[in-house]
């Protein structure tokens, strides 16, 4: 399992690099998927540790943007970690899809909270053309804004690969 969450990680961070940066910060790519495979075959536990440990890296490797360190711990080690939340969807007939919506919905929660939390003292400012004041609709604009758009690619690719990684998904290959 060592091996395999390595490769996911691995693919994981190849595909982040491949991404259409949206807005402020945020940015839409498919690195979830491979986090999301991984913990909807092997469950939560190791999908969470998957996402950390991806999480970090993709900081690390230079991709991340953080003003501190609890910055760097909510933005990318936390939130991708939540991706791994997938994981219990292991073993269900959708998993892959609803698996993405969960670990979808949690990193968005947890981007959610570093927002108004960390992030509140750029507010006032500007989202999606509107000027906000408030940390909690700020946060949820600007965080919805990439989000969004991730999750609906995570659940449409967890749609098209249930049959393909059927077998693999039963631990049949």
């Amino acid at each position: 399992m060592l091996c395999e969450g390595a490769l996911m990680v691995a693919a994981a961070i190849i595909l982040s690099y491949f991404k259409l940066q949206f807005l402020l910060a945020g940015s839409i790519s498919f690195a979830m998927i491979p986090i999301i495979i991984f913990a909807v075959r092997r469950g939560a536990g190791w999908g969470v540790a998957a996402g950390v440990v991806y999480g970090t890296l993709k900081f690390i490797l230079g991709a991340g943007y953080a003003w501190n360190w609890a910055s760097i711990l909510l933005d990318y080690s936390l939130a991708y970690g939540a991706v791994g939340f997938a994981g219990l969807c292991k073993g269900r007939k959708w998993g892959l899809p609803v698996g993405a919506f969960v670990g979808c919905f949690a990193r968005f929660i947890v981007h959610f909270i570093s927002g108004i939390t960390i992030y509140k003292i750029t507010a006032p400012t500007e989202v999606i053309g509107v000027t906000v004041a408030n940390p909690w609709i700020y946060s949820l604009l600007y965080n919805i804004s990439y989000m969004l758009p991730n999750t609906i690619i995570a659940i449409v690719a967890g749609l098209l690969l249930t049959a393909p990684l059927k077998k693999y998904m039963r631990g049949q290959l």
